[in-house]
C-alpha cells in the first residue's frame, strides 16, 4: 500500500526534529526583528547611519493605536524624534571619547543634564487618570509618617534659602511623593524639585545638587495641577546636571 511503503522508508523522527529547528530559527528571526522597533536604525556618534546595522533587517513599519485617545505611533519608521544640533563638540577624533559642552550645559540640556524628547503629555494610570498631582487636589492623601515638609524653607548646596515648600506632588497609584513644589523667594513663581534630590532636615529642606542661583532656571510646567513626561524629563535633568555643572 502507498501509506505503508512511504512511511516504511521515511524517518518521522527526522521530520519532527527538522521541523522544530526550522520553527525555532523562524521564532528567533521574528523576535529579533520585532525587538528592533526602538533605537534602530543604528547611528554613529555623528548622528549618521552606522555602517554595521547587524545581520537582521529592520521590520516593516507597524502602527499602534495609543490608549486614551492619544493618537497613533508608527515604528520604526526611521523617525526617531531625536534632538538635533546639540551644543557639544568632540574631544577626540576617535570614536568612544566624550563630547564637551560648548555653552551652558544645563541650559542646553547636554551631558549629565541631558534629556530625551518624550511626549508632552501627562503620564496616566491604568484607568486613564493623571498619575502625578499636587496633594491640594488629592484630598485622600496625607502625611502619615515622618516630617511634613510643607512650609519649610528650601536651601541650595550653598546653604542659601531659595524659597518655601508650598505643596507636595504625589504619584497616586504608587502612593509616593514624587516632587516638592517650591515657592521661590525671588517672586519668580513655583518650581518642582524631584523628591530623591531633596533631603528633609529638622528645620529645612536641602537640595545638595543645585546652587541657589540655579533654582530660577528650573524648567516650569505649563499647568499648576499636572506635569507632562517631557517636563519631568527636563526638570530631573536640570537637577541631575546640577551635581556637576551647578
Amino acid at each position: 500500500m502507498v501509506g505503508e511503503s512511504f512511511f516504511a522508508n521515511f524517518d518521522l523522527a527526522s521530520l519532527a526534529i527538522w521541523g522544530f529547528w526550522l520553527f525555532f530559527a523562524g521564532l528567533i528571526f521574528y523576535l529579533q526583528t520585532e525587538n528592533m522597533r526602538e533605537g534602530y536604525p543604528l547611528e554613529d556618534e555623528h548622528g549618521n547611519p552606522a555602517a554595521n546595522q547587524g545581520p537582521f533587517p529592520l521590520p516593516a513599519d507597524k502602527t499602534f493605536t495609543l490608549r486614551d485617545g492619544r493618537g497613533t505611533l508608527t515604528v520604526p519608521s526611521n523617525a526617531r524624534g531625536c534632538r538635533s544640533e546639540l551644543a557639544l563638540e568632540r574631544s577626540n577624533g576617535a570614536n568612544g571619547y566624550p563630547f564637551i559642552p560648548t555653552g551652558d550645559a544645563m541650559e542646553d540640556g547636554v551631558g549629565p543634564a541631558s534629556w530625551a524628547p518624550r511626549r508632552d503629555v501627562p503620564e496616566l494610570d491604568g484607568h486613564g487618570h493623571v498619575k502625578i498631582v499636587p496633594m491640594r487636589t488629592a484630598k485622600e492623601f496625607q502625611v502619615s509618617f515622618g516630617q511634613d515638609p510643607r512650609g519649610m524653607p528650601v536651601m541650595g548646596k550653598d546653604k542659601s534659602v531659595v524659597g518655601t515648600v508650598s505643596d507636595m506632588w504625589v504619584d497616586k497609584p504608587e502612593a509616593l511623593i514624587r516632587y516638592l513644589e517650591v515657592d521661590l523667594a525671588d517672586g519668580s513663581g513655583t518650581r518642582l524639585v524631584p523628591m530623591p534630590m531633596a533631603r528633609v532636615k529638622e528645620r529645612a529642606v536641602v537640595v545638595g545638587s543645585l546652587h541657589s542661583s540655579r533654582f530660577a532656571g528650573v524648567p516650569q510646567s505649563k499647568s499648576d495641577v499636572e506635569v507632562t513626561l517631557l517636563e519631568e524629563e527636563k526638570i530631573t535633568a536640570w537637577f541631575g546636571g546640577g551635581a556637576m555643572y551647578s
